[in-house]
């Protein structure tokens, strides 16, 4: 259960520093480099979606970063699935092929996502 309730008590720390840290304040932590670049990568406004989503302000966290409010359920879900398995001692096989197409999937999804945001006028940028 080591790994399972660290990553949970990890992730748990970020959202809490996120609540009271409000990254919409300008730097308030650090600079992303791509947007000093000129682009929004797939994280940019990732942030702030967090923090929009501590305040329970579901429309304002897709307008900082659609990509991350879309894909957090299945985060979520998957924590909770390897936290239980751990629990009863299973451990879940999952079938390589099924890995490899849920990550050719999730970036090409990015890709197409980050495209789309750095389009002039994208209201998919954060």
């Amino acid at each position: 259960m080591a790994a399972p309730l660290t990553t949970i008590g990890a992730l748990g720390a970020v959202t809490l520093a996120l609540r009271l840290r409000d990254p919409h304040d300008h730097a308030s932590w650090g600079l992303c480099p791509s947007a000093l670049m000129g682009f929004w990568c797939p994280g940019c406004g990732g942030l702030r979606a967090v923090n929009d989503l501590t305040h329970l302000q579901l429309v304002d966290a897709a307008s900082s970063n659609l990509a991350l409010v879309v894909a957090l359920p299945f985060a979520l879900a998957a924590l909770a699935l390897w936290t239980a398995d751990r629990w009863r001692g299973r451990r879940r096989a999952v079938p390589a092929n099924a890995v490899a197409w849920t990550a050719f999937a999730a970036v090409a999804l990015l890709v197409v996502f980050t495209v789309l945001r750095n389009l002039s006028g994208s209201w998919l940028a954060p």
